[in-house]
C-alpha cells in the first residue's frame, strides 16, 4: 500500500525543523555512510549524522507527532519506528534504483528492527526544486511522488524505488522505517480499509450492533495477524 498522509507537520513544526537542519553545518555528511553494498554506488546525497544533537532533537519532534497521528497509526500499525533520518539533495544529486535493507540496527538501543514500511516526510516546498521525485515501483507500475512540505508518504519497504536527479534547488526530507505489528502488506491494507469503514460508520451513527461486530472483527484479525 502506497499512501499519502497530508500535513503531518504544521507550519510551526516545519519551520522549527528546517531552522535546525538549515543551520546544522558540519552535521551534514556524505549520504553513503548509511548505504549498503548495493546502495552506495547509486547514492549521491547528504544526510545528517545520526549521532549529533541536531539529529536527535529533530527525531524527537517527528516521533512525538507520529505517536499521536491517527492516520499514520491506522495505516502502519507501528511496533517500532526507526528514529527519522534527514537527507538533502542539491543540483545533480540522486539516489538510483534500490531496495531498502530488510533489517536495521536501532541507533539508540541496538535492537534489530525489521523494515516492513518505508516512509518519506517531505520538508521542502515542492515548487522550490525541480526533479527529486520519489519513484516507487510495484505490481501496478511506477508511481512518482513529490509532495508538499509537511506531507508524508508510506510504502512497502520491499519496493524498488529511487529519487530522480535534482535539477534546480534543494530537496530536504526525512526518511525512516517502521516495523509493523502486522508484517504482511495485504493484511495491513485490509485492516486499514476496515478501520476506515468503521470510522465512517461511527461518524454517520450507523447501526450500533453492526458497528460493534465490525470492531470485533477488526481486533480479532489484528490479534490473529500481529507479532509483538
Amino acid at each position: 500500500m502506497l499512501l499519502r498522509i497530508p500535513k503531518v507537520l504544521d507550519a510551526e513544526q516545519l519551520a522549527a525543523l528546517r531552522g535546525r537542519l538549515d543551520q546544522a553545518g558540519a552535521a551534514w555528511v556524505d549520504g553513503r555512510v548509511s548505504a549498503g553494498y548495493s546502495g552506495a554506488p547509486v547514492k549521491s546525497n547528504q544526510q545528517i549524522d545520526e549521532r549529533t544533537e541536531v539529529a536527535q532533537d529533530c527525531q524527537r519532534l517527528i516521533l512525538g507527532v507520529l505517536e499521536r497521528h491517527p492516520l499514520f497509526i491506522s495505516a502502519t500499525l507501528p511496533n517500532i519506528v526507526y528514529p527519522p533520518m534527514f537527507n538533502r539533495y542539491g543540483e545533480g544529486m540522486t539516489f538510483g534504483p534500490h531496495v531498502d535493507g530488510g533489517v536495521r540496527i536501532h541507533p539508540h538501543d541496538g535492537r534489530k528492527l525489521r523494515t516492513d514500511i518505508s516512509a518519506t516526510l517531505f520538508l521542502s516546498d515542492a515548487a522550490s526544486y525541480d526533479g527529486g521525485e520519489l519513484q516507487v515501483e510495484d505490481t501496478y507500475g511506477m508511481h512518482s511522488v513529490k509532495l508538499d512540505a509537511g506531507d508524508l508518504v508510506v510504502y512497502p519497504a520491499t519496493s524498488l524505488h529511487q529519487v530522480t536527479p535534482v535539477t534546480r534547488g534543494v530537496r530536504v526530507a526525512s526518511f525512516f522505517w517502521i516495523q509493523s505489528l502486522v508484517r504482511d502488506d495485504m493484511q495491513r491494507s485490509l485492516l486499514f480499509d476496515l478501520d476506515n469503514a468503521i470510522q465512517r460508520l461511527n461518524a454517520s451513527d450507523a447501526d450500533a450492533v453492526a458497528r460493534r461486530t465490525l470492531v470485533g472483527c477488526y481486533h480479532n484479525l489484528l490479534r490473529q495477524w500481529s507479532e509483538t
